[in-house]
């Protein structure tokens, strides 16, 4: 029984680290400034969001079949 309420307890304190409102910065705190050449400052949204160069789309898989290596003239062996 007790553990169980431990469980509880645990699941109902993560749930309540998550928050649903919009982001702010803190009191006495300000967003950074404007980029340069921007004419305002971006909102919390906008500095949030990843540019594309940032987070690449990945390329799982490089290989389509299987293929011959070429040789690698760094792949030397331990000293």
């Amino acid at each position: 029984m007790k553990r169980a309420f431990a469980t509880c307890l645990i699941a109902l304190a993560l749930a309540a680290c998550g928050q649903r409102a919009a982001l702010q910065p803190l009191a006495g705190e300000s967003l950074p400034p404007a980029p340069y050449g921007a004419d305002e400052p971006l909102t919390a949204e906008e500095l949030l969001e990843t540019e594309p160069q940032a987070a690449p789309d990945r390329n799982v898989e490089l290989r389509r079949e299987s293929e011959e290596r070429e040789d690698d003239p760094f792949d030397l062996p331990p000293e």
